[in-house]
């Protein structure tokens, strides 16, 4: 039977405010996108969400389509371990999931953002983990076909109805927020964190001005594919290894060039130097400003859990060391 670390808030995993809310995050978070679906030994799962729990990592991120051979496995399988072991320790956890892109046949399963949606989605979504309700609840994509109001009055309505504390959306650009944003603030609706994807390799929310209205407006980020699928990890320093995850997707390939190896060199060599490696590195990046409260680091093992949480004891930047990344990253 499983018993988490008693030692678990020793301080070695850091505790972020989302924006101005209420709501604390672990600096690194387990997020189950790939390799928690059906195609994982449940095993593995378990592993991995034990090992997190016991780092700190409180915090554990989903979405109804996530999961392989078939949407909402990741979702299934993590009821079943909450089921088997982690139900004592419910309060001690933020759990999130989504809901935007397609999930089932017909016109109301489609890449969505109305209220029949959102709320049958996430009906199902607790109906599969076993809870009643979640932490955090997610626009997951923006739906051009649905009003903003009705996306907005949806999850107002989904945090009254008490199936969530808080909600969030993702993928959302400046331009979008824009729209959403008065409907909160006129709703009084707990919005608290927008989830964009972000790494040294894609930085797209600084040139939005996504980045900088999050301090503007008080809402936090956690942020997905800090690694960039991977490609921030030592893995690909000398090229591509057949068994990975580029060498296995042709598509994926062209983004390794003799260039970009040698990017991926000089910054181990700036990790190095700081004691870490190529991905904790990357993380740290991500975390050097307040206004990610977390980032969503996945896993296919329980080591790269424990790899990723140790980015979250060196989050500091000297001017040096930002300048030399700077120049390296072009």
């Amino acid at each position: 039977m499983y018993k988490a670390e008693e030692k678990r808030y020793d301080g070695r995993m850091p505790y972020r405010r989302c924006g101005r809310s209420g709501l604390m995050l672990p600096a690194v978070s387990l997020g189950l996108w790939q390799n928690f679906g059906a195609q994982k030994e449940l095993s593995a799962v378990e592993e991995m969400i034990h090992t997190a729990f016991d780092l700190g990592i409180v915090h554990f991120d989903l979405a109804n389509n996530y999961g392989a051979p078939y949407n909402g496995s990741a979702e299934e399988n993590f009821g079943r371990v909450m089921a088997a072991s982690m139900r004592p320790y419910r309060d001690e956890m933020c759990i999130s999931t989504k809901a935007g892109y397609g999930m089932w046949p017909g016109p109301y399963g489609t890449k969505n953002g109305s209220r029949k949606y959102l709320i049958s989605s996430l009906d199902q979504s607790l109906a599969r983990m076993g809870l009643e309700y979640v932490d955090i609840f997610y626009h997951h994509v923006p739906d051009p076909e649905t009003p903003v109001e009705e996306t907005a009055l949806a999850l107002d309505q989904i945090v009254r109805s008490g199936k969530a504390l808080y909600v969030g959306v993702s993928n959302y650009r400046s331009a979008q927020m824009r729209e959403i944003l008065p409907i909160f603030r006129e709703l009084h609706t707990p919005f608290v964190v927008n989830q964009p994807s972000y790494s040294m390799l894609n930085r797209w929310i600084e040139e939005d001005g996504l980045y900088g209205m999050a301090a503007e407006e008080g809402f936090g980020f956690a942020v997905f594919s800090p690694l960039q699928q991977g490609l921030l990890t030592d893995k690909y320093l000398h090229g591509i290894p057949a068994d990975s995850r580029y060498g296995k997707n042709e598509r994926m390939q062209g983004q390794i060039t003799p260039g970009r190896v040698a990017q991926l060199q000089a910054l181990h060599g700036i990790a190095e130097n700081r004691g870490q490696t190529l991905s904790q590195l990357a993380l740290a990046w991500c975390l050097r400003d307040a206004r990610v409260a977390t980032v969503l680091a996945g896993a296919s093992r329980a080591e790269h859990v424990r790899e990723n949480a140790l980015a979250a004891q060196n989050t500091a930047f000297s001017a040096e060391e930002i300048s030399a990344i700077e120049e390296i990253l072009g």
